[in-house]
């Protein structure tokens, strides 16, 4: 047991110390004999904090609050330098020197876990081999999950015409901390994260007691949304089909209301105001849970809807209905999170104070399914998807029907906008591929005390830069300019 407290231990230290690219150099390191060991590297709590959400202070849904705000966690001053340098577009760095990104280093940690798992589990000296197989899928699906995530922060989004030879992130296949590692193509990393699905997925559990054992649907889930960021949308709906074929769960956002005088828990049942909003642990829409990290991982009453956001939500709702969405995870001109009321007339906080699920949910299969009818099928098959959606978020909804493709195409994307405004970094990398694909470059307009900053949205700086703590322990890393 001491020596896999250990193992665990390590991997949240990694890139914390020496002079390699993973920056650790452990003394007396074991590799794991058992099969149960190597299921508690898996079970380790920390594999679950794995996406960030600070990368959207880029996206055009943030609304900072004045440097003085009345709502101190809104307020521009308390953002630490990161979130700064985010919100007002600055070029190069965005972390101070010597200061290390709480992302990538979590991620490669969780990738050094993943790699010790997946290169030494089938060797285990006992268990069958039908159990070692779903152990070491899974871990293919955790790296699989890191990998897609980092590409798409730290690299420009996929293209199938550049991709080939577009910067993508270091690739890391060993647990030897001591080699030397190259960042590779966007190409490699999107044939890895392939690779890793295809050939975890005939060995995945089709059930389990808890909402974080990757099971098939999270292999066909992931699937199609590796392929919409690649653009392969028949691919895409392929597989969102298929996952819903085991989990089409939605929950109706029309049987809750808020209280007062609360964070957690806010959001509660109208019948029983004890019984919250389900979180990622448990909710049925979940069917992969994955959090936020533990630094950075969330923006629960630190921004405002922008503007263009709240206009977002007014957006095709029927006469005398309301977007539960909005009313539930928003306070509107003030809040109540204890004894006393803040007011910031005229603003909406984002405040939903549930752990919101950052790996894989139903919704995002219905909106995946919608977007690929729209664009390769028919556009009355996606709005029926829409429509289903909607019915279950949107109070007095009425069905939207006898759209164009174009405008059905617009209806999606505003629908994804709304159903995930906050969720990881999901409008930050929606933004850069939409722009890929050409089908939105929109201006980014953010406003802190009445002057405005804008970027166009496929501009280099929507790509996050490597801190300067991991280049200075690899001064010929080839960065992106920004």
């Amino acid at each position: 047991m001491k020596k896999i407290l250990f193992m665990a231990g390590l991997a949240s230290l990694i890139l914390l110390g020496c002079d390699s690219f993973l920056d650790v150099k452990p003394k007396g390191f074991t590799i794991p004999e058992l099969l149960n060991d190597y299921k508690q590297l898996l079970n380790d709590q920390g594999l679950i904090r794995a996406s960030p959400a600070y990368p959207d202070y880029l996206s055009d849904n943030v609304q900072s609050g004045d440097p003085t705000d009345v709502n101190r966690s809104a307020s521009f001053d308390s953002y630490p330098t990161v979130k700064k340098r985010l919100y007002t577009f600055e070029h190069g760095a965005i972390f101070e020197d010597g200061q290390y990104d709480p992302y990538w280093e979590s991620a490669y940690s969780h990738i050094f876990t993943y790699n010790v798992v997946i290169n030494n589990v089938l060797s285990a000296k006992d268990g069958k081999e039908e159990e070692k197989k779903r152990v070491w899928a899974e871990a293919k699906i955790g790296r699989a999950f890191e990998y897609l995530t980092l590409v798409n922060i730290y690299a420009k989004h996929y293209d199938a015409k550049t991709a080939a030879s577009d910067l993508g992130v270091p690739l890391v296949l060993s647990e030897d901390i001591n080699k030397s590692y190259e960042r590779v193509s966007v190409a490699q990393i999107y044939e890895l994260v392939e690779t890793d699905l295809q050939e975890a997925l005939p060995h995945l559990a089709s059930s389990s007691a808890h909402r974080f054992q990757p099971l098939k649907t999270v292999g066909f889930a992931f699937l199609s949304r590796m392929n919409l960021y690649k653009g392969n949308y028949g691919e895409a709906l392929t597989n969102a089909r298929e996952a819903l074929k085991l989990n089409e769960y939605l929950e109706d956002y029309k049987l809750y209301i808020t209280k007062d005088k609360t964070t957690w828990g806010r959001v509660c049942l109208i019948t029983d105001e004890d019984v919250p909003f389900p979180d990622v642990r448990e909710s049925n829409e979940t069917v992969w849970g994955r959090l936020g990290t533990s630094s950075y991982g969330a923006l629960n009453a630190e921004v405002y809807a922008s503007a263009d956001l709240k206009n977002v939500y007014s957006k095709n709702l029927p006469n005398g209905a309301k977007d539960m969405r909005y009313e539930l995870f928003f306070c509107q001109d003030s809040a109540s999170f204890g004894a006393n009321v803040t007011r910031f007339p005229g603003r909406t906080l984002w405040a939903p104070y549930v752990e919101m699920n950052t790996g894989f949910s139903t919704p995002e299969l219905y909106l995946t399914i919608a977007e690929c009818e729209a664009r390769v099928g028919s556009t009355a098959q996606a709005l029926s998807w829409i429509n289903k959606l909607r019915d279950m978020r949107i109070k007095n909804n009425s069905p939207i029907a006898n759209l164009s493709k174009d405008e059905t195409l617009k209806l999606v994307l505003d629908e994804r906008r709304r159903e995930m405004p906050y969720t990881a970094s999901t409008r930050l990398i929606d933004l850069k591929r939409l722009a890929t694909s050409g089908d939105l470059n929109k201006n980014i307009i953010h406003v802190l005390s009445g002057k405005e900053m804008s970027m166009p949205s496929n501009d280099p700086r929507m790509i996050l830069p490597v801190a300067p703590k991991a280049l200075s322990l690899n001064p010929n890393m080839p960065q992106y300019e920004r």
